[in-house]
């Protein structure tokens, strides 16, 4: 078993930044994805940005030029860069691991990755 744990919410103010950190403990990581996710109030959980085990990256258009992800394979840590904040990037984001899914697709197909973390809250105001 694999256990992810988020942190580095919080509240902001729009343009504001934040990073978030996703450490992964329990049993070793496999699967060559690991990403952020989010649900919004009121929305669906949308992917957010994958990265795979070659530095290979995706995000969403919402967040291209303002989020960054990256992980530390020695650790098995995984981060989200979010700069420039807006509100609509308020939600609980997730960290999802051991993905068997390639980045291409994988901000579109969440089932792809076998583990998450509870989350961690982003509020982003105006």
């Amino acid at each position: 078993q694999v256990q992810l744990v988020e942190s580095g919410g919080g509240s902001v103010q729009a343009g504001g930044s934040l990073r978030l950190s996703c450490a992964a403990s329990g049993d070793t990581l496999g699967g060559y994805a690991m990403g952020w996710f989010r649900r919004g109030p009121g929305k669906e959980r949308e992917g957010v940005a994958v990265i795979d085990t070659d530095d290979e990256t995706r995000y969403a258009d919402s967040v291209k030029g303002r989020f960054i992800v990256s992980q530390d394979k020695s650790t098995n840590s995984l981060f989200l860069q979010m700069n420039n904040l807006k509100p609509e990037d308020t939600g609980r984001y997730y960290c999802a691991a051991d993905g068997r899914i390639v980045v291409a697709v994988a901000l579109r197909h969440p089932e792809g990755f076998n583990y998450w973390g509870q989350g961690t809250e982003v509020t982003v105001s105006a």
